[in-house]
């Protein structure tokens, strides 16, 4: 008689390598109010432009969208001084991501990454059978020198998240172009630059400047932070016209839905809204990290919307601690073990009420 488990469908090694994403925590019982922390959403919502969009978008859901997102990319490259033919729409940046692996990288090839980067550029890997490499940081920064150093034949993509979730920290346009010229020919250096908008550091590229100079880098950015798109998921990349080919060919021919592109193109026109989600942002962030200094809990310096705070491993004051304390309030943040910062929270910056709450929340814990 055959074996079942070798007479059924079997998946392939790397998937069953790959522990499913958790996103941040939403909801909690036995509270009248949740405070939601925990994401790195836009606590100011959407554009007001976008959102009228969407809703006439409703009118038209029995047509396919727009399979090549021409007026998309089209607004964003109006809006960014980007030439739209090499502009290519996702699903989120994720799904741009995932599509890069699935192009530029596959079984025996190494894929590599910051030690405390994105979880999802090891879960693409994964996905299509590379290896995915972890290089140590520095201060919680990407160390440049490890990551060249470290680079070879079986490199096929490098992952630099420039400001880096969950940490922060960024690196500057001249570490940026180092890297690249320190890696091989054959890689591909994926600039994923999901919170650009919010940085306020004079020395910082997304990164377009270098796509529009060199043959081997793509930009990846995101309509789900700045924006306050993150329930319609999507995302877009910038890249020579090669890697753009590569893309379109992978990619689904409908992988973006018709509200989504029409919510889109509205919010990466309206700069007072994206001038408004900056600035208030800039704010507040800055009242946070000063909060939680002053309480003796050290905060990473942050160009995103969150802040990365050090609690502890063990003890009354110690990262588990605060969570559970700060749950039991209806405040929700993000626990960091999955990123090897298991003494570590992660706390996206809400509205000024909201981290009203939190400070307050977190002086009670102290004082307890």
């Amino acid at each position: 008689m055959t074996d079942q488990a070798t007479s059924s469908p079997q998946p392939r090694p790397g998937p069953m390598r790959i522990a499913p994403y958790v996103g941040g925590k939403a909801s909690v019982g036995g509270v009248n109010r949740v405070v939601k922390l925990s994401s790195n959403e836009n606590p100011y919502g959407a554009s007001p432009a976008a959102i009228a969009a969407f809703k006439e978008a409703g009118d038209t859901l029995a047509l396919y969208p727009d399979g090549g997102a021409t007026a998309l990319r089209e607004a964003i490259g109006e809006a960014e001084g980007l030439d739209p033919a090499r502009i290519v729409c996702g699903a989120g940046s994720d799904e741009i991501l995932s599509l890069l692996c699935l192009a530029y990288a596959g079984p025996e090839d190494e894929v590599m990454h910051s030690a405390h980067g994105f979880l999802m550029y090891r879960l693409s890997a994964l996905g299509v059978g590379a290896d995915p490499v972890s290089i140590p940081e520095q201060n919680l920064t990407a160390d440049i020198d490890a990551m060249i150093a470290a680079a070879g034949e079986r490199t096929k993509i490098v992952f630099l998240a420039n400001p880096n979730n969950p940490t922060g920290t960024m690196i500057p346009d001249s570490e940026v172009r180092r890297l690249r010229d320190g890696l091989p020919a054959h890689t591909l250096l994926v600039l994923d630059a999901a919170y650009a908008e919010y940085v306020d550091d004079p020395d910082y590229d997304s990164g377009a400047r270098l796509v529009e100079e060199r043959e081997d880098v793509v930009m990846t950015r995101t309509f789900s932070k700045i924006h306050g798109l993150a329930a319609l998921r999507l995302g877009w990349g910038y890249g020579p016209a090669s890697v753009v080919d590569a893309l379109n060919r992978v990619r689904g021919p409908f992988n973006v839905s018709a509200p989504a592109l029409a919510a889109g193109a509205q919010s990466i026109a309206d700069d007072a809204f994206i001038e408004q989600a900056r600035s208030g942002n800039a704010v507040e962030r800055a009242r946070v990290a000063a909060a939680l200094e002053a309480m003796g809990f050290p905060v990473t310096p942050s160009q995103g919307n969150f802040v990365l705070t050090e609690f502890g491993i063990d003890g009354p004051r110690s990262a588990e601690s605060a969570d559970t304390f700060l749950q039991k309030r209806g405040i929700l943040i993000r626990r960091m073990e999955s990123y090897g910062l298991p003494a570590h929270l992660r706390i996206s910056i809400g509205t000024a009420e909201e981290n009203g709450l939190l400070i307050a929340a977190l002086e009670d814990f102290v004082a307890a």
